[in-house]
């Protein structure tokens, strides 16, 4: 299971796929399970509603669960709120919660954020 962080959503829909690092593409080749955290899909809807990316989360995600099998994790809010709690080291309540997302289930995150990297030893880059 891998999840994955906003931007590497952002990249994989816009088809560009050469802003991921060598291991981030082959980790998401690799897995059959591709998830991202519900914050991912609220995270798409705010940077679109400002303006810095051009669709909506449903069109974006629409179009990458059958080409990569993503799907949204279901996981209940609370556990992953709790296990956001103990992660101190970010005041971002986005990444607190992608972050907390993965780590409920001891899985790894494909991101490019250098403060994730250094925080959470599952972060793929």
């Amino acid at each position: 299971m891998i999840y994955l962080d906003t931007h590497v959503v952002v990249w994989l829909h816009a088809g560009a796929v050469e802003r991921l690092s060598a291991a981030a593409v082959a980790a998401i080749e690799q897995t059959t399970d591709l998830r991202i955290s519900p914050m991912v899909r609220l995270e798409l809807q705010y940077l679109y509603e400002i303006g810095r990316v051009t669709q909506p989360p449903e069109p974006v995600l629409a179009g990458l669960a059958p080409r990569l099998g993503l799907r949204v994790c279901t996981t209940p809010f609370a556990a992953v709120a709790a296990a956001a709690e103990t992660l101190g080291w970010t005041r971002e309540p986005f990444d607190r919660l992608i972050v907390a997302q993965a780590a409920v289930h001891g899985a790894s995150l494909v991101t490019k954020d250098d403060v994730i990297a250094r925080h959470y030893p599952a972060a793929i880059w």
